[in-house]
């Protein structure tokens, strides 16, 4: 579990047994490191399918009579490191707290429902970004760019783009904003690249917003910059955002289902524009050639 102060144990590759201390901030790339508390005489025994381990633990004066407790069974090593365990519901919920007074675990009601919470938040994270800057806002995109190729769609692209953005843009704020409060909940785990990224996104899709109230008309001279500014800021929102997208499933690492379903998705997309991309293309470069060989009807000298 993320926050955890781990004692690991495992068997090395020459069938050894071994335990070392983790400070796990990620579920994936873990390594040896110093945990919080003063850990000596580690070891290690694994007989009859049940693995022990053994250890003296010093605690720090200024902590408490109870601490949480968690445990867990992995699955697999590769390269002498622990692979991530599973997440099934026994694996979640394998966790309680421990009386350092009386000897004994105490009652594990109320911080199964706080564990059971904190997924369900991070759960809700994930979905409204998945769904704002993995989704809307490419499928926004697809439209603007393709749609308007069509006379008969005017205006009706414009608008539909200006519904996916807007929309895209609220539920991301909400995303953004449930990233912000699981963040201050869990002081010293830091996913930067992930938060910072999504701190860029903010800041872009809220330009792109107020963008929308400063567009010059058609034959203003600066509209064509307007464009240029309009066009890089959504692709590199849409890059940034389905990148994000999947850092964040690497930190939550749900079942491979779900991330194979959004693969698939994106594909889907990526295909639909791919084949927009052709028949605009075509039908662009039809409209030039009827206008070259339409014939002049001017008159002489005129």
């Amino acid at each position: 579990m993320i926050g955890s102060q781990a004692l690991i144990a495992y068997k090395q590759a020459n069938g050894v047994m071994t335990v070392k201390t983790f400070n796990v901030t990620a579920y994936k790339s873990i390594m040896p490191s110093k945990i919080d508390f003063e850990v000596s005489e580690m070891e290690a025994e694994y007989s009859k399918d049940v693995m022990r381990i053994y250890a003296t633990i010093i605690l720090p004066k200024n902590i408490g009579p109870v601490l949480n407790q968690v445990w867990q069974v992995g699955s697999s090593v590769t390269n002498g490191i622990p692979d991530v365990h599973g997440f099934a519901n026994d694996n979640l919920k394998s966790l309680g707290t421990l009386d350092l007074t009386k000897g004994g675990t105490s009652s594990i009601t109320s911080i199964v429902g706080g564990a059971d919470s904190r997924l369900k938040k991070k759960n809700i994270h994930g979905i409204l970004n998945v769904v704002s800057w993995g989704l809307l806002f490419p499928i926004g995109i697809i439209i603007a760019r393709y749609l308007r190729t069509f006379q008969s769609a005017e205006p009706a692209w414009f608008y539909l783009h200006v519904f996916c953005q807007i929309s895209a843009y609220v539920i991301g704020v909400a995303g953004w904003g449930t990233g912000l409060k699981l963040g201050s909940q869990s002081q010293g785990i830091r996913f930067t690249s992930h938060r910072n990224i999504g701190i860029v996104l903010f800041s872009f899709a809220t330009l792109q917003i107020f963008a929308l109230f400063l567009r010059p008309k058609k034959e203003h001279k600066y509209r064509t910059y307007w464009n240029i500014y309009h066009h890089g800021i959504g692709y590199l929102i849409v890059v940034l955002g389905i990148i994000n997208v999947f850092k964040g499933l690497d930190i939550l690492v749900p079942e491979k289902k779900w991330r194979d379903a959004y693969i698939i998705v994106l594909a889907v997309l990526g295909g639909i524009a791919l084949l927009l991309e052709v028949i605009t293309w075509i039908v662009v470069l039809k409209r030039k050639s009827t206008k070259s060989t339409k014939p002049y009807d001017g008159q002489n000298g005129a």
